[in-house]
């Protein structure tokens, strides 16, 4: 056996012993405590030992009793004084100095009441006096075996010394009854004695029970309130800490409520593993524990989420405290030699500027962090009203959204794409329309953020490409039809599955469907993404890259995926930045274009002067108010009705 195993055996005995001595020594306490519970019971033997003395004195007529009920007044006196004065709740009180006073007054007064019997016997005062006498003390003795059987040693002290007086003068007797008295205590010992230690071993072992109950409850509940993965507070002990600091909050204290949210957390378990992610959130609680203020609730409210609840000098310290946060956990966390990049954002709500109870700090801190995310993540937003009232706004948009698309409120609009050498259209790109019977026209820009945040842009993105693939279908066949895409869309089950079904219930070629993508959906799901297009792009189904030059811009994407056409961002074309550089990145997407066989669509145009200098730079198509603004689905029909009529109306317009 190697040298180190009785070692540790010795090391676990001493524990287990230690353990013991605690949870023993506890006991103890509790047990001490007994003695001091009930004074009361302390007065009413008290009373009951002197009056018997004073009666036993006043019928003999004996000095040595009035004597002994003078003491016997004096230590009862002193016991239920001292059993009122010292609390056994008190620690500076010691477990020993409260036994030590006990004893002495219970030693004292058990010796003299069975002296005061014993002096009865001897004095031969009366048969009745002694028997009152030795009644008394005897009562008392057996009496207080069961009181004080919590602690043995005064309890058996009790009683011998309450005994030991008057078998002693029931020898010195020496009649036949005294000799019977003499034997009859004799055998009161011993039962009383069992008894005791009976008594004593179940309140022993009830109190032990009872105290690793109470610590393996604690220890539960403490696991209970505790996030296994970072050590935190999880929302029941945030819950739980929160209640407490807010009942404890003195009117005019300040507190502070700060959500953290981590930004794309979950492409760290996607990619590195749920192992890794788990470091990484446990480098993010200590960060936290090591910036928060003193006194801070720390939690992890779930997932990538964590919340700083703590005390604050006003708003400029919650302003320091955040930044310092934010700050502290954007800084790289190396895991096993890899440097990697996290970001957060946070929401802050106040109290009592922001709420007055915990509900409505973690809505408002939610809803500022809701705010700080969809401003571009990575930031920091305190709550103010206004974000109440955008809430409600777009809560009555989401709900009368799903009404609409039940109501056939919705409507489709198609505004042409042409072709810049020839003027001809060569598409239609699906916008949807939202007439409301009382708000009249709503914005695409108000209501589509909504849908994206709440998923019924799942439902109406469904809606849109049905509709325009069926307008479409009536189209001549040379001419396509372009629906954008959200990433929700494409996240949701059976996506593909449905856009082909839609397909084939129009009578639509997929061909003559193109999708609309932007960059930001490679960024927020790699994966899934490239199985949705590489299935509809084995159906015939196009895509197209929206918005480029806005986002990330990565070449990989166009390489990586079969783009048949890419849109320039119209920021490039008519915005307020338009210049020498835009013209330069115009004409090199469009030579880039050109070497892959994509075509270029410049998006936004508005002036001739615009389309001339789109068209110089290599764009192929042009789309914007100076062609057409989006037109119903008849009036589309009427454009192409009218091209094909007079095929050089729109060459002629370009030209």
């Amino acid at each position: 056996m190697p040298k180190g195993i009785p070692t540790l055996k010795l090391r676990a005995w001493m524990a287990r012993r230690n353990r013991s001595d605690v949870l023993s020594e506890r006991v103890r306490r509790t047990l001490v405590k007994t003695l001091y519970t009930q004074p009361a019971s302390l007065a009413i033997g008290a009373f009951n030992g002197i009056a018997s003395t004073a009666i036993a004195a006043w019928l003999s007529g004996s000095t040595w009793l009035y004597l002994g009920c003078i003491l016997l007044s004096v230590v009862a006196v002193a016991r239920v004084t001292a059993a009122l004065g010292l609390s056994p709740d008190e620690m500076d009180n010691s477990t020993r100095k409260l036994e030590l006073v006990y004893e002495v007054g219970a030693f004292s007064y058990a010796f003299l009441l069975g002296a005061i019997a014993a002096i009865t016997i001897v004095s031969d005062v009366g048969s009745a006096i002694e028997v009152l006498m030795i009644a008394n003390a005897t009562c008392y003795a057996v009496g207080i075996c069961a009181r004080n059987a919590g602690t043995p040693s005064i309890a058996m002290g009790q009683l011998l010394l309450v005994c030991f007086p008057i078998m002693a003068s029931a020898l010195w007797i020496g009649t036949l009854p005294f000799i019977a008295l003499f034997v009859t205590m004799l055998l009161l010992i011993p039962a009383m004695m069992s008894i005791t230690f009976n008594v004593f071993k179940v309140l022993r072992d009830s109190i032990g029970a009872a105290e690793t109950s109470a610590k393996l409850a604690e220890k539960m509940q403490h696991l209970a309130r505790t996030d296994v993965v970072t050590g935190l507070a999880n929302r029941a002990g945030l819950n739980h800490a929160m209640t407490e600091t807010l009942m404890a909050t003195e009117e005019g204290s300040e507190l502070a409520l700060i959500w953290v949210d981590l930004d794309r957390f979950k492409e760290v378990n996607d990619l590195l593993g749920h192992p890794v992610g788990d470091r990484v959130l446990s480098e993010v609680a200590r960060r936290l524990r090591d910036v928060s203020p003193d006194g801070a609730t720390i939690a992890r409210f779930g997932g990538d989420e964590f919340i700083v609840f703590t005390p604050i000098a006003g708003r400029k310290d919650s302003e320091r405290i955040a930044s310092e946060i934010h700050a502290e956990i954007m800084r790289p966390v190396r895991i096993d030699g890899d440097r990697l990049e996290v970001r957060a954002s946070l929401g802050v709500a106040l109290l009592p500027d922001d709420g007055t109870d915990a509900d409505q700090l973690m809505q408002h801190a939610d809803l500022a962090l809701y705010h700080a995310k969809m401003g571009g993540r990575s930031q920091t937003r305190f709550f103010d009203q206004s974000m109440t009232r955008n809430l409600l706004r777009r809560r009555e948009i989401e709900e009368e959204l799903r009404l609409a698309i039940q109501r056939n409120e919705l409507s489709i609009y198609f505004q042409p794409i042409l072709d810049l050498q020839n003027g001809r259209i060569r598409s239609f790109e699906a916008l949807v329309r939202w007439f409301h019977p009382e708000k009249g026209e709503l914005r695409p820009d108000e209501f589509i953020p909504v849908a994206e945040e709440t998923g019924v842009i799942v439902t109406l993105g469904n809606w849109i490409t049905a509709q325009a693939a069926r307008v479409c279908a009536n189209w001549p066949e040379d001419v396509t039809v372009a629906v954008n895409l959200s990433p929700l869309q494409i996240k949701a089950p059976g996506a593909a599955l449905g856009i082909l079904n839609a397909l084939r219930e129009a009578g639509l070629p997929p061909s003559r469907l193109e999708l609309e993508v932007t960059e930001s959906l490679f960024v927020e799901d790699n994966h899934n993404t490239a199985a949705f297009i590489e299935e509809l792009s084995a159906a015939g189904v196009r895509f197209a890259l929206d918005d480029f030059g806005t986002g990330y811009s990565s070449l990989g994407y166009i390489n990586s995926f079969p783009f048949s056409k890419i849109k320039v961002d119209r920021s490039f074309v008519s915005g307020p930045n338009v210049g020498r550089k835009s013209d330069a990145i115009i004409r090199a997407v469009a030579e880039m274009g050109s070497t892959l066989e994509m075509e270029i669509v410049a998006e936004g145009l508005e002036t001739v002067e615009q389309v001339q200098a789109v068209r110089d730079a290599g764009c192929t198509l042009g789309q914007g108010y100076y062609f057409s603004r989006a037109v119903p689905d008849y009036q589309a029909a009427m454009l192409l009705a009218q091209e094909r009529g007079d095929g050089g109306a729109a060459n002629r317009k370009i030209a």
